[in-house]
């Protein structure tokens, strides 16, 4: 009996943690990968996104997930982006999108991949200490929608060059222009009301990322946001954001400027840490959880995570993006998340 106690107890610590969630990796070529999965904005449900790409990426494909979120932790405002709006607290412990406290980050210590879909986050530097030290080893990023504008830190604090709005030469506009490619901009399509059709980038069609993905297979009721042409350094755009009138997929393009031309919402490109290494990165703006509903978004970023760990080679013809359990994503809305829920919740 004591044995079987034992084996039990070691199975639930390997799926839940105190601030997070693992997800362990079942057959496939992502076996003996470790992704971990951060979480952390107030409007696009990253919360309930990243599960769902995690147990698609473990399930399907035999990487390991380690999803974390932010918790809250009762400490006053501000909170994310050093601002105080009227936003919805919840008990210690619970999951909270509008907190900038974001506990386990340790774990990317020895991750192979980061996947990062947070806003505004001001974290505390012993929890930052460690995306720092991630970049610095120049290790692959994937970034989601509100990625580009991840971090909002005050300046004279340590890791004030990482903020969205860093205006210094050293780094300019923080980690979304210098790592991911583009910061905060705008919303180019007009937000809640005109959806996002992807279109391929003429010559990128044979892309393994695309890998199974024609034009109006990706799909999200998300606008799509504004970047400025061309992307920096050795950027490469792989999608096209076409606007549509409406929020269904089946909805027309819009007519004029806004679509001429149109938006990049999937790039690649590299980054070169202080070590010298050279780090892939693969930044989508579409990517929110009601996004994901749509299978052709899910298996962009599932493919994104296979190239950007190097397993390019691996990615099926059409990558089993299938939803694993109950998925019934949230509509973006800011204060809209679920409440009462703990990580151990998810497990």
């Amino acid at each position: 009996m004591k044995t079987i106690l034992s084996a039990a107890f070691a199975l639930f610590a390997s799926s839940a943690l105190a601030a997070g969630i693992v997800y362990e990796g079942g057959q496939g070529p992502g076996g003996g990968k470790h992704i971990v999965l951060v979480s952390g904005d107030e409007e696009y449900r990253s919360e309930e996104a990243l599960p769902q790409l995690a147990k698609i990426l473990a399930r399907h494909h035999g990487f390991k997930c380690t999803v974390l979120f932010a918790i809250e932790d009762g400490r006053e405002l501000p909170t994310a982006g050093g601002k105080t709006p009227n936003l919805v607290r919840t008990k210690v412990g619970e999951i909270n999108p509008n907190i900038s406290n974001i506990p386990g980050l340790e774990a990317l210590d020895t991750a192979d991949l980061m996947v990062i879909f947070t806003r505004f986050r001001d974290l505390p530097d012993e929890q930052m200490k460690h995306i720092v030290s991630y970049l610095e080893a120049g290790k692959p990023i994937v970034g989601i929608r509100t990625a580009t504008h991840a971090f909002s830190i005050p300046a004279g604090k340590t890791y004030a060059k990482y903020s969205y709005n860093h205006s210094g030469n050293d780094y300019e506009q923080g980690f979304g222009r210098q790592i991911l490619g583009e910061t905060w901009i705008n919303h180019h399509g007009r937000h809640g009301s005109q959806s996002t059709r992807g279109i391929i980038v003429k010559g990128q069609e044979n892309n393994p990322i695309l890998r199974g993905i024609k034009d109006g297979d990706i799909w999200g009721p998300t606008d799509v946001y504004g970047v400025r042409l061309p992307l920096p350094g050795d950027s490469q755009s792989l999608v096209l954001g076409q606007i549509l009138t409406g929020m269904q997929p089946t909805d027309p393009p819009l007519e004029g400027a806004k679509n001429d031309p149109m938006m990049p919402i999937a790039w690649t490109k590299t980054y070169v840490g202080s070590a010298g290494n050279r780090g892939r990165v693969s930044c989508s703006t579409i990517g929110a959880a009601n996004d994901l509903a749509s299978e052709g978004t899910r298996r962009l970023l599932v493919n994104a995570c296979y190239w950007a760990v190097g397993l390019e080679d691996k990615i099926p013809a059409k990558s089993d993006v299938s939803i694993v359990g109950d998925y019934q994503p949230s509509n973006f809305k800011n204060n809209g998340f679920k409440t009462g829920v703990k990580p151990d919740d998810l497990k």
